[in-house]
């Protein structure tokens, strides 16, 4: 009985051993930088991303008085607002670019949750080849492997955005304005398409921004653990 015992204890042992190897295979960034979470870190970072950056564009004016990311016009509407202006119609082509960019402020309002909800995928190999990257390495990742599926679940949001604050209709209303026009060749844009992408555009920039200030400032690093994952990307 007791060699019994002792054999299975052996064969307990060696098999504890086997699972500690594949999670340590599974982990090299963490046992390979003296214990510390550096997904955990980066993470943090992104989140601080949202929490601190991309908040901000939710409120109002958050893209439109915000030059780093606000929504212009696509090429194709360029001439329309200029013909507009040139017609006396200012006031319509002014209003069709701010309601361009209150779609975008609403729909980052609700759609914020998929971003927190993407960055759960990093991995510990991901996050030791992000953090010696460049300064935004953590938001390229983020918006590599997230777009696909953002996009998709953007999309609509974007569109009850356009209903809700007004812009298919005054949209409507200025192209068939335009349309009318002598002279001038009709035009029918996806809107909805351009101003998703120019959304998804803004946030990865407010992301990035934030990124930037925890890899560059000191002070911007608000915990131990971000203090301590960062200070291995420092350029002694």
């Amino acid at each position: 009985m007791r060699k019994i015992a002792l054999l299975a204890v052996a064969a307990y042992t060696l098999s504890s051993c086997a699972e500690l190897q594949q999670v340590a295979n599974q982990l090299p960034g963490v046992l390979e930088q003296g214990n510390v979470d550096i997904a955990g870190g980066l993470k943090e970072a992104l989140n601080n991303g949202i929490n601190k950056q991309v908040v901000k564009l939710t409120a109002v004016d958050g893209f439109f008085k915000n030059e780093a990311v606000k929504i212009l016009l696509p090429d194709e509407l360029k001439k329309v607002d200029k013909t507009l202006r040139d017609v006396g119609l200012s006031k319509m082509a002014d209003e069709g670019l701010k309601v361009l960019n209150r779609a975008a402020e609403d729909a980052v309002k609700e759609a914020t949750p998929i971003f927190v909800d993407a960055i759960k995928g990093m991995s510990f190999t991901d996050a030791k080849n992000i953090l010696m990257g460049n300064e935004s390495a953590a938001t390229t990742y983020l918006q590599n492997s997230t777009s696909t599926a953002l996009y998709a679940k953007f999309n609509p949001v974007i569109k009850n955005s356009f209903a809700k604050v007004g812009a298919d209709k005054i949209w409507a209303n200025i192209i068939t304005k335009y349309n009318s026009l002598p002279l001038t060749k009709d035009v029918n844009p996806d809107l909805t398409d351009y101003t998703t992408n120019k959304a998804m555009e803004g946030v990865f920039k407010m992301i990035a921004v934030e990124e930037k200030n925890i890899r560059t400032d000191l002070s911007s690093r608000t915990s131990d653990l971000l203090r301590k994952v960062f200070a291995m990307q420092d350029k002694p």
